[in-house]
């Protein structure tokens, strides 16, 4: 419908209709429909303007699009995102419409974790209560290691020496001049310090690596006025042992695709859907695969960094999302494609992050085979009967740069986002993907969202676009890499980033294939574009 033709309609129902809302309008390819949802603006509002304002009303918004066909939902599908929305207001115009509810679906994934809110103004109580339940969640999980013996609350020690246990929360760490080790703990009751000595060589070296604001449990002896460490107890994760379907199924993990950018590595990702979808001789396992995990940063992203616009050679945050579900269609529908957002996508940066805003990834919430998350992220595959499947945890990684430069262990590493799965390994141990509050920008959910409550049978991460595959105490780490070429920040900061490597992980024998679609010439040429 031309905007000639709404204008005059417009007029013939003796309404007005401000420019933005006349282009939009304009682009429904479905005369009725259009005739129909500003008949209805009119009867409801009885303004004699259509402006973007009158969509923000909760309550009339919906009846709006209450008398379009069903057949046409498809097609005002992204007039209603354009129009500002918002995704519940979309429920109640159809609950089977667009937005597909992650924790039921038909797609043989379970999205245990619950979708992080937003838009709440955050006070001090909201912290305070935040870190309170964090301890309260800790504290349980170390109440049943058998090392803390004779465990008891720091306002309980008494004024005399005496063997105990205390849990608390790191609030602070310094250094005395001998070179011992004290920390500030505090519990629900009180505040102590707590002293490691250098001398005691295996303890020293686990509480260097402490984070700040970690739980922890302490055996040792002390009084009111300071407490001598002579073991340290950290939550840790370990499960008793590794899963194996009762059937023969595979699934991939992948990150970091970054379309949009000069340097996506196009070409490369083409070979990968090819491959998906049966067109490489010699690969009988592609017609098992039913899983595809792709774990953040799937689009460039806009204003991510200064000047990225350089750097873009799709400068449209909508536009990045419709190519790349352009590509994710291509791939055959009886593969469930599981996406979870990273720092580049457009959500905020604060985590635990949101589903993708549908006002720019409308494109992948009309994908039938994706299940959308947040990050992190908890789901199960696999479930058969009498078998329960497996929990995979997602997590992009955004936390991980600040622990590769902080904690001493991972710093003699060199340069640890070289070797993520020994980050992603720390924190496994630590149970929580970003317990230091400086560490990123977080949300003072009431439910820390960044805990590791359940331990998980796969831990999957991005942002390092260094591929990696270990395991740690049964659990099986994945990184994934990149479908982009080296940046010049990358290059700066000496990360070695590995290109279109694919991990392919069998789920009945836990046999893992390492997929290369990597093509050294292509990497040339694009980096030639820089």
């Amino acid at each position: 419908m031309e905007s000639k033709d709404v204008l005059k309609f417009c007029m013939e129902q003796g309404l007005l209709v401000d420019e933005e809302v006349l282009s939009i309008l304009s682009e429904v390819n479905d005369i009725e429909s259009t005739k129909t949802i500003i008949e209805n603006i009119k009867e409801q509002t009885r303004k004699k303007v259509i402006t973007k304002e009158i969509f923000l009303d909760r309550e009339k918004a919906p009846k709006f699009f209450s008398d379009v066909p069903k057949e046409s939902w498809e097609k005002i599908e992204r007039l209603k995102i354009k129009l500002g929305l918002k995704i519940e207001i979309s429920k109640e115009i159809s609950s089977e419409k667009l937005i597909k509810n992650p924790q039921k679906n038909n797609l043989g994934v379970k999205v245990l974790s619950k979708v992080v809110g937003g838009g709440k103004k955050y006070v001090v109580s909201d912290f305070v209560q935040h870190f309170r339940n964090r301890y309260i969640t800790l504290k349980k999980i170390l109440q049943e290691r058998a090392e803390l013996k004779n465990l008891v609350s720091i306002n309980k020690i008494a004024s005399r020496g005496y063997g105990a246990s205390i849990i608390g929360i790191i609030s602070d760490r310094s250094v005395t001049k001998n070179k011992n080790l004290i920390f500030e703990v505090e519990d629900l009751t009180g505040k102590i310090k707590v002293l490691v000595n250098k001398n005691k060589e295996a303890v020293y070296n686990l509480a260097k690596d402490l984070p700040l604001d970690g739980v922890v449990g302490f055996v040792g002896s002390g009084n009111s006025e300071i407490f001598f460490v002579n073991d340290i107890i950290i939550p840790d994760a370990k499960i008793p042992e590794r899963k194996r379907s009762p059937v023969e199924e595979y699934a991939l993990f992948i990150s970091d695709i970054q379309v949009g950018s000069k340097i996506f590595l196009e070409e490369n990702f083409k070979k990968f859907i090819n491959y998906l979808n049966g067109g490489v001789p010699n690969t009988p396992e592609v017609a098992k695969i039913k899983y595809l995990f792709i774990v953040g940063d799937v689009v460039e992203g806009v204003g991510v960094f200064p000047k990225q616009e350089n750097e873009l050679i799709i400068t449209d945050l909508e536009d990045q999302f419709s190519k790349l579900a352009g590509w994710l269609s291509k791939i055959r529908k009886d593969i469930t494609i599981i996406i979870s957002p990273g720092n580049h996508d457009g959500v905020r940066l604060m985590e635990p992050q949101p589903v993708f805003d549908e006002k720019f990834a409308w494109p992948l919430f009309n994908l039938n085979n994706v299940v959308l998350t947040g990050n992190p992220a908890l789901v199960n595959i696999g479930e058969k009967k009498g078998f329960e499947g497996f929990n995979v945890l997602l997590y992009h990684g955004f936390s991980y740069p600040y622990y590769a430069n902080t904690i001493p262990s991972l710093i003699e590493e060199g340069n640890a986002l070289n070797t993520p799965e020994k980050i992603m390994t720390y924190l496994l141990q630590h149970r929580h993907l970003a317990p230091t509050h400086e560490s990123t920008q977080s949300v003072p959910t009431e439910e820390d969202g960044m805990l590791i409550e359940t331990i998980p049978d796969i831990f999957v991460s991005g942002h390092t676009h260094k591929m990696a595959v270990n395991y740690y105490n049964n659990i099986l780490i994945i990184s994934a890499g990149t479908w982009e070429a080296q940046n010049k920040f990358q290059e700066r900061m000496g990360n070695k980033p590995d290109f279109c490597k694919v991990p392919l992980l069998n789920l009945g024998t836990g046999k893992i294939k390492i997929l290369d679609f990597y093509d050294q010439k292509e990497i040339n040429e694009q980096e030639k574009l820089e």
